[in-house]
């Protein structure tokens, strides 16, 4: 299966069906063999945070301040499962705990601890947004949390557009251009707990460049819906808050990171009616202003 443009290599069958032609640009190994010595390392901890009803937790064997090549790291869903790895080894282990199954091994491993691992392994930086295509070109949706990018998602595929990530968007730099991954083939329009949603025949092939983003800003029903750009440092107060898993020790290259993004990608702000019968003069909106781009 693929999994944010890596083949995942796993000694259990995963319920949902990741199979799909995309590029790929790296492989990792899903083992149930977790080495007692790796579970011995870790020695310090802190509550992560709390997502969909459960308690996480992070460990290492010091305090975070960096990740390093052969440093050890678990990530735990209390009663649930835990994750463990090596810093820079392609290798990810996992213990089912009381209240673990194969469902919830196969959430949390996709939707949340992969992400986690790849900003650790510096492969990836994310951002908490909806990605499709237009004409095969990814633009992005981001909003604040319940401001409506997942029903944008769900209405452009439903309207053809190819999916490129759902909710975290993986994006790369390579030769100046910056690039969306595919993060996997399923979308949830409405957030439930635990649940990845529906799978999406129409997912993505290859890595793009990343053409525009939409910061979907509410209005009133009857409003017109306009689209202006959003200028200069502007963008950075748009973009931040949507920057995923920010260690205070990421933060400067992030910074620098994010200033290359924001002078190479133009931002622009879609005033959105808050009516779901107008979402079809929103996509149409949108489509007309990002084909006449220059």
């Amino acid at each position: 299966m693929k999994l944010y443009g890596t083949n995942i290599n796993c000694d259990i069958a995963f319920p949902l069906d990741f199979s799909h032609k995309t590029a790929t640009c790296g492989e990792i190994t899903l083992s149930s063999n977790v080495p007692n010595k790796l579970k011995q390392a870790i020695t310090y901890g802190i509550p992560f945070y709390w997502a969909h009803g459960r308690d996480v937790y992070f460990y290492s064997d010091r305090e975070f301040d960096g990740s390093e090549a052969g440093q050890p790291w678990c990530y735990e869903v209390k009663d649930v499962v835990r994750f463990y790895w090596i810093g820079g080894e392609a290798e990810i282990f996992y213990q089912l705990d009381k209240k673990g199954d194969t469902n919830l091994l196969s959430f949390w491993f996709t939707h949340l601890l992969l992400p986690l691992y790849f900003t650790l392994e510096n492969q990836y930086d994310f951002l908490h947004a909806g990605a499709v295509e237009i004409e095969g070109k990814p633009i992005l949706f981001i909003a604040p949390s319940m401001g409506g990018k997942s029903t944008m998602t769900d209405y452009f595929i439903k309207q053809g557009h190819t999916l490129v990530s759902d909710d975290k968007v993986a994006t790369f730099l390579d030769e100046g251009r910056f690039f969306a991954v595919g993060s996997h083939p399923y979308h949830r329009p409405y957030r439930s707990f635990e649940d990845l949603g529906y799978r999406v025949e129409n997912f993505t092939d290859d890595f793009k460049p990343i053409y525009a983003f939409y910061q979907l800003e509410q209005s009133d029903a009857d409003a017109v819906i306009s689209i202006k750009e959003i200028p200069g440092y502007q963008k950075f107060d748009a973009l931040m808050p949507n920057y995923l898993f920010m260690f205070s020790y990421l933060r400067p290259q992030r910074l620098k990171y994010l200033a290359s993004m924001l002078n190479q990608i133009r931002v622009f702000q879609v005033a959105v009616p808050w009516d779901m019968g107008r979402l079809g003069e929103v996509h149409d909106v949108i489509c007309k202003h990002n084909r006449e781009l220059k």
